[in-house]
């Protein structure tokens, strides 16, 4: 029985797309925030915005699915 995932060449190429798709998200995430009127992460922080917190957890798995789906592709 031969694990594929502990090849060299596949666990490289699994953390490189881990971390292409963290980038992506978390550009998205400040691209975003610059388009709303408002600072998403002061509200949701600093004043417990918990409808805005839901509304930014929603956002996060949509761009989370579009990435993994392209990086998969």
């Amino acid at each position: 029985m031969e694990l594929e995932w502990l090849k060299t060449g596949a666990f490289l190429g699994s953390i490189v797309y881990a971390l292409i798709g963290v980038v992506l998200f978390w550009l998205c995430f400040i691209i975003i925030d610059k388009l709303t009127p408002y600072d998403l992460w002061g509200e949701i922080v600093e004043k417990q915005n918990m409808a805005l917190a839901l509304v930014v957890a929603a956002m996060c798995l949509g761009i989370s699915m579009i990435v993994a789906a392209a990086i998969h592709g």
